[in-house]
């Protein structure tokens, strides 16, 4: 479980770090204000950019301490600037480092419980992280990156991987 969780999750959030880097650079090449993208949001309905980094952020370190059976840290979401989201995203990575293989064993068949629309779930730890975690995280990522993508940041697919 650790490789399909802790492993994943440090290096997508290695690659979320490298989109911030990109989008920082982007903004200062362009004379465009940082709160022109933090701030931006793919549709009305949608979380901004800030928001979407948090949450990427909240699903790594909430999904791998629930599979360790332990109550997640909270993060306060206070971040304003790319700086601030690049401390965040460190804190993350330094957070689910700590779960080590032998913290997360027995973690596929561990019941984990969330609230989902107000109302108590408990699957196994192996159907919590592919079919609520995983999603979540990727989803998340992914809305980040499209954010960046529709502003003209000069991304691929190999800045998204963790590659580039």
């Amino acid at each position: 479980m650790h490789k399909q969780s802790a492993a994943v999750f440090d290096r997508f959030l290695g690659a979320l770090s490298g989109l911030l880097e990109k989008a920082e650079a982007h903004c200062a090449a362009r004379n465009i204000k940082p709160e022109a993208i933090l701030a931006f949001r793919l549709f009305p309905d949608m979380f901004p950019f800030t928001r979407q980094v948090q949450l990427t952020c909240d699903f790594a370190t909430r999904a791998v301490a629930r599979l360790a059976g332990e109550e997640p840290k909270s993060f306060p979401d206070t971040e304003t600037g790319f700086a601030e989201l690049q401390a965040r995203v460190a804190a993350a990575r330094a957070y689910v480092a700590t779960f080590t293989p032998e913290r997360l064993e027995g973690a596929a068949e561990r019941a984990v419980t969330i609230r989902i629309r107000g109302e108590d779930v408990t699957m196994t730890g192996e159907d919590f992280l592919n079919l609520y975690a995983l999603p979540q995280f990727y989803f998340h990522l992914a809305t980040a990156y499209d954010i960046l993508r529709h502003n003209g940041v000069d991304l691929g697919k190999r800045h998204f991987m963790g590659a580039a």
